[in-house]
């Protein structure tokens, strides 16, 4: 449940991150900005999807960072929740969903967690580029449909991650 509330959040926040760095005529972060927040609903929806056994209604508490600012510090809070993802949060959700005997939990959060190493690594390169005072030199970037997989250049044949056909990957030119 908070690994949902986590990303949903993350989705929204990118969203908005977005529209703040199109602001700043940075066209490629802001296009970053949409694309991982594209994979983010992605993971919402496996981890939403795996939460269909549960009867009722669930209050979740999602620490996500707050205090959008420019695209900078967009990024700065992205890295930060990012960095939270990999380092902290799918490794213990990870563990958690095992002991638990949450098999398609478990897969749904371990794709997820090399999803995020991308989008962290994505994030940091276009920090750099703000910092150096131009936008982001970005090609075609492609998402996967089935897991969030985040690729820029070509399209694979199959999905690296969780094996989806090349036909279930949403572009972003």
């Amino acid at each position: 449940m908070s690994a949902f509330g986590g990303e949903s959040q993350a989705h929204m926040r990118y969203l908005l991150f977005s529209d703040v760095a199109a602001e700043e005529d940075l066209p490629n972060v802001a296009r970053l900005f949409s694309v991982i927040s594209y994979a983010e609903k992605v993971h919402a929806g496996l981890h939403f999807r795996n939460l269909s056994h549960l009867k009722g209604a669930y209050t979740v508490n999602s620490g996500a960072g707050f205090g959008p600012g420019d695209t900078l510090k967009n990024l700065e809070i992205s890295i930060e929740g990012e960095s939270f993802e990999v380092e902290e949060m799918y490794p213990v959700y990870i563990e958690t969903s095992k002991f638990q005997g949450e098999r398609s939990a478990t897969i749904g959060m371990e794709w997820a967690l090399k999803v995020e190493k991308i989008h962290l690594a994505m994030y940091m390169r276009a920090k750099k580029a703000v910092e150096s005072g131009r936008d982001l030199d970005l090609g075609d970037v492609f998402v996967c449909e089935g897991c969030g997989y985040t690729v820029e250049g070509d399209v694979p044949d199959v999905c690296p991650i969780c094996g989806s056909r090349s036909d279930r990957f949403q572009a972003f030119p």
